[in-house]
């Protein structure tokens, strides 16, 4: 038995506290339930006590020799950070479309002259599953260095029934093989294949009989998203693969209105979707619509920033009711970073949000984006000890000095896998 962890001394402990039953929205969004000179208990991998450091030295006066004491003073502690949002799994490298589009090429245009997720998909199909893993073990280390604990994981690389179930069969292997949990997404329909590139609706045919029966059968996804995008799924089409998910069980979520108002937000409500992700371009309607059927809005800045394109409206988002998160899209072609923090960044100079806001949009919400918000995502007692300590005063620092990794320590379960800014 591991030895409890006893967090003394924080400047500021954000626990996040209140959020776990549904998602924050609105002006709670900015309540991050902060308490000063903060302490907080681990012991068998779940959060005993949170308290200030008064508090927990009286309590524990009897068992303090049996913790491992970390000091934070004058450190930010705050519950692991979640990205609910990743193409983990995948092989090869897109570096060279990065100079194509600093000459003016579009990611529709790359994409449909083989380049793009065509390009990743001819590689992750010729990886094999041990390839696959070391190249994703690789991304989630740094995943962790960057301070995260919890990431979602979608196939949609292989788009053949064999090479998804190998992306899905991989992501299943990381999460038990690394401290960092993993919640898997099933994507089959990230793209139609080249091969049906004349006959789309075959290829969705091909998705809802043969590929969601078997993820589903194999209980290697929660969760079965669609890109929903002029000149890749329509909404009719996008329907028919969410429909067709829920009948197996698996939870809607959606790629939508990216690159132009396709309607992918309001289909999100229509379904009742957990998520709708990107949402660069969602009409009015639609985000009403969200907000109206507690759709979350999994905001993206680095992919926009990196397309250099305009980022969604955050500020619009919250103000009108609509629960927000956000993650990296880690992904080899739009937004190739594992950097959280950065991401937080981004949110507040790009997307107008608060630096409050950001970090609630970067674990509570974050975590019932992908459905976990039980058990991760806030600093309460009976929730796993995921923690982050960063290395700078309080949150508004955090976001003030930006683009520096101010990670310390993290904690999984309990057992510090992250100290001194260095894998432990």
């Amino acid at each position: 038995m591991t030895k409890p962890v006893w967090i003394r001394h924080a400047s500021q402990l954000a626990t996040l506290a209140g959020g776990s039953s549904s998602p924050v929205v609105g002006a709670q969004m900015n309540e991050l339930s902060i308490i000063e000179d903060g302490s907080i208990w681990l012991e068998d991998g779940v959060i005993q006590r949170v308290g200030t450091d008064e508090e927990l030295a009286l309590h524990y006066r009897d068992r303090a020799h049996e913790a491992q004491i970390i000091d934070a003073s004058g450190q930010l502690v705050t519950p692991g950070l979640i990205d609910p949002h990743t193409h983990l799994v995948h092989a090869g490298s897109r570096q060279n479309e990065f100079n194509m589009r600093l000459n003016g090429a579009t990611y529709m245009e790359i994409m449909n002259n083989g380049g793009g997720i065509h390009s990743t998909t001819a590689a992750t199909r010729a990886a094999t599953h041990e390839e696959l893993f070391a190249q994703s073990k690789k991304r989630l280390d740094q995943f962790l260095l960057h301070g995260v604990t919890t990431v979602e994981a979608k196939s949609g690389y292989g788009l053949t029934l064999e090479d998804e179930l190998k992306q899905l069969e991989v992501a299943k292997q990381l999460h038990e093989a690394h401290p960092i949990d993993i919640v898997s997404t099933f994507m089959g329909a990230h793209a139609v294949p080249r091969e049906y590139k004349e006959n789309p609706d075959a290829f969705v045919d091909v998705v809802i009989e043969e590929m969601i029966p078997e993820v589903a059968r194999r209980k290697l996804a929660v969760f079965n998203d669609v890109f929903c995008e002029r000149g890749v799924f329509t909404p009719e089409q996008s329907r028919r693969i969410l429909e067709a998910g829920v009948r197996h069980g698996l939870l809607p979520k959606i790629h939508a209105d990216e690159i132009e108002p396709y309607e992918g937000a309001e289909l999100a409500a229509s379904v009742g979707a957990v998520s709708a992700d990107h949402l660069l371009r969602a009409s009015d309607k639609g985000i009403e619509q969200m907000a109206e059927a507690g759709v979350i809005a999994v905001l993206l800045p680095g992919t926009a920033f990196f397309l250099m394109a305009e980022s969604a409206n955050g500020r619009k988002m919250i103000d009108r009711g609509v629960a927000v998160a956000i993650s990296t899209d880690c992904n080899p072609g739009s937004s190739p970073t594992v950097s959280l923090p950065l991401i937080m960044n981004l949110g507040c100079l790009k997307m107008g949000m608060t630096p409050a806001e950001v970090l609630t949009a970067a674990t509570i919400n974050a975590a019932h984006a992908i459905r976990c918000a039980h058990e991760v995502g806030s600093l309460e007692v009976g929730k796993k000890a995921d923690v982050t300590i960063f290395d700078v005063p309080d949150f508004m620092t955090l976001q003030y000095r930006y683009g520096i990794n101010h990670v310390n320590t993290v904690i999984k379960n309990g057992t510090i896998v992250v100290a001194g800014g260095r894998l432990a």
